[in-house]
């Protein structure tokens, strides 16, 4: 060997890796796991050491810019509430468990009340329609009919609840069930069955819905007896 040669081994015989050398400083060791390297230094990159499994990455303050995180990148910090979604839920935390149930049941007692002394059932023949559509096109919207179905299902008349909406009638048993379920639960501690509303049946009233409202619309029998 020669002198640099020698000057590089150590006494064991392992060569030492001499700090000059070109190659060590175009790959410059990484830090150890877990740890952040030293300001100046870039983070490593795929295929080499991350920080321990548990460890959270460094944030911004080490001396790296937030750009050169490594993959995965640190979860960002949840936005805090405005003011109104704070305001309801202070209220929500300072109200008994009742006052839902109580608020709803005062909405539904109020559309009641508002169907019963309207009387949408006696209507003059040349009267003006309330739905712009009606008014605009001489066709049934989604809607139309409900209010007087309600009011023939408030007087226990079945039938002509069902020839005014029938899909009205259909839902009035499922969302009634649905509030008492959830009431009950709620002020007395019902364990009434829960009923899953999925996406997929919503979807599929939805276009129930629809294909009703296109069928009570056209001038054959018996699909003319749903016309209102």
């Amino acid at each position: 060997m020669t002198s640099s040669d020698e000057s590089r081994s150590g006494e064991s015989g392992q060569v030492v890796a001499d700090p000059t050398s070109p190659a060590d400083h175009a790959h410059p060791p990484s830090p150890p796991t877990g740890q952040p390297p030293e300001a100046g230094q870039p983070w490593p990159h795929a295929g080499e050491p991350s920080p321990e499994a548990g460890q959270p990455w460094p944030h911004a303050g080490h001396g790296h810019p937030m750009g050169a995180y490594p993959y995965p990148m640190p979860p960002y910090p949840m936005p805090e509430p405005d003011r109104i979604t704070r305001f309801v839920n202070r209220l929500q935390a300072r109200l008994p468990r009742w006052a839902a149930p109580l608020a709803a049941f005062g909405c539904i007692a109020g559309a009641v009340g508002y169907t019963l002394w309207a009387d949408p059932a006696r209507s003059a023949p040349d009267a003006i329609p309330s739905c712009i559509l009606k008014l605009t096109t001489g066709l049934d919207c989604p809607g139309c009919g409900g209010t007087r179905a309600a009011w023939y299902l408030l007087h226990g008349d079945l039938p002509a609840a069902a020839r005014h909406h029938l899909l009205f009638v259909f839902v009035v048993p499922i969302l009634l069930y649905l509030y008492v379920a959830w009431a009950g639960r709620l002020a007395f501690g019902w364990r009434l069955p829960q009923l899953q509303i999925t996406p997929k049946a919503i979807g599929i009233f939805l276009a129930v819905w629809m294909v009703f409202s296109v069928v009570r619309n056209l001038p054959w029998a018996p699909f003319d007896a749903f016309y209102v």
